[in-house]
């Protein structure tokens, strides 16, 4: 995610009509010759100068939990269409469509600044799971970072299984597997920070979301699933809203 925004105008070359094949007046009596092809390389090499330098953040972590199987297999349980899924947490996650849900994620705190990003994400069912991907993401919180909603690209997958291996085993283990990545163009204002630095407190961000949100998710995802094994079909949301 992009923070801030230069809020200065810079002259590139290129908007400086030089005419082709002319003198250009120096300190000397020389004049100098430049045709096309030198305007255009100097024109590249300006605009490739005025570009803000671009953080990259990834962050990857993997989550597995014991469940005890009841009278209902957790296989059952996971090869459920995205239609009847529960939002779990309806505090933070918004259904829009059968495969569709809006997450509201945690306020997360970069430098001085404060931002709660908004995830929309597809579900797409798997035999023994289902892969949660990310659509869009949109941030919300302090001004300076909301207003770059078009300056950063992000992606985020979450494969989540059961061991098919073990189906008829009274232990079973469910696995989430997530990985998140930000493409971040640098604003003016950050720039006198080191770029690895950025990239260093971004990622340990992305870390930090992670390791917070992956554990809760396993736990209200094997709530939801004695729920629904001891044969409650309500599908209510268990989570709070709370951390």
């Amino acid at each position: 995610m992009a923070l801030g925004s230069s809020s200065f105008t810079s002259t590139r070359l290129n908007s400086v009509p030089f005419p082709c094949k002319k003198a250009i007046k120096t300190t000397t009596n020389n004049p100098v010759y430049l045709n096309t092809a030198s305007f255009k390389l100097l024109s590249v090499q300006a605009s490739a100068t005025d570009s803000p330098p671009k953080a990259r953040f990834v962050a990857r972590r993997k989550e597995s939990v014991s469940v005890r199987q009841l009278k209902r297999p957790l296989i059952e349980y996971m090869s459920l269409p995205a239609s009847q899924y529960s939002v779990l947490d309806a505090e933070r996650i918004e259904r829009i469509d059968d495969n569709t849900f809006r997450c509201y994620v945690y306020k997360l705190k970069f430098f001085n600044f404060e931002v709660c990003p908004v995830l929309l994400v597809k579900v797409e069912e798997q035999p023994n799971g289902c892969c949660i991907k990310l659509l869009s993401c949109k941030l919300e919180g302090s001004p300076i970072l909301a207003a770059q909603n078009d300056k950063f690209d992000a992606s985020m997958v979450n494969q989540i299984s059961c061991d098919v291996n073990r189906s008829d085993s009274l232990v079973q283990e469910l696995t989430s597997d997530a990985v998140i990545e930000v493409s971040i163009e640098v604003p003016f204002a950050f720039i006198p920070i080191p770029l690895g630095m950025i990239e260093s407190t971004g990622t340990q961000v992305l870390e930090q979301v992670l390791r917070l949100m992956l554990p809760r998710f396993m736990a209200q995802l094997v709530k939801d699933y004695e729920a629904w094994a001891s044969g409650d079909t309500s599908r209510q949301p268990l989570g709070t809203g709370e951390i």
